[in-house]
């Protein structure tokens, strides 16, 4: 996409948008070196020349930053407005993500919670039907008395 770039595409690009920029900085550049050579070599004539080439090469670039300045802001309000939106989606996207994360916890949980109560169900008829035979059996005797009451019946 083109807004989604790296440095190297973003350098790339901005200097096919503004070439003005990088040519009067190395006019500055090579002016500065041109009066560094000068200065050593003790031409004071040069050194002055490549000053003043030097002081021509900042105004330029300066001039040439306010041009593109004003002729690049429309795009880079609309590139600031496209930064934002993407910004937006993404915390959207970001909360959606959150919201589904904490559904299916929800409902890992409400599936959790239905197998306990199974289970403790199961457990409490188990315990019911528990009670249940005790109470028999300790209303009738267990079975060991059952079979002496039987064998009673038969002899008499």
């Amino acid at each position: 996409d083109f807004y989604e770039e790296n440095w190297v595409q973003k350098l790339g690009r901005r200097l096919k948008e503004e070439p003005l920029i990088p040519i009067g900085c190395a006019v500055t550049v090579w002016a500065l070196m041109g009066a560094t050579k000068s200065i050593r070599r003790g031409d004071s004539y040069k050194a002055q020349q490549m000053f003043r080439m030097r002081l021509y090469g900042q105004a330029f670039t300066i001039v040439a930053m306010l041009a593109g300045s004003f002729y690049y802001n429309s795009d880079r309000i609309l590139r600031k407005q496209y930064h934002e939106l993407k910004e937006a989606q993404k915390k959207v996207e970001k909360r959606d993500a959150w919201i589904r994360e904490l559904e299916a916890r929800d409902k890992e949980e409400r599936d959790w919670r239905e197998k306990i109560a199974k289970v403790t169900e199961k457990r409490e008829e188990e315990a019911r039907e528990r009670r249940e035979r005790e109470e028999v059996v300790r209303k009738e005797g267990g079975p060991l008395r059952r079979a002496v009451q039987e064998v009673r019946r038969k002899l008499e």
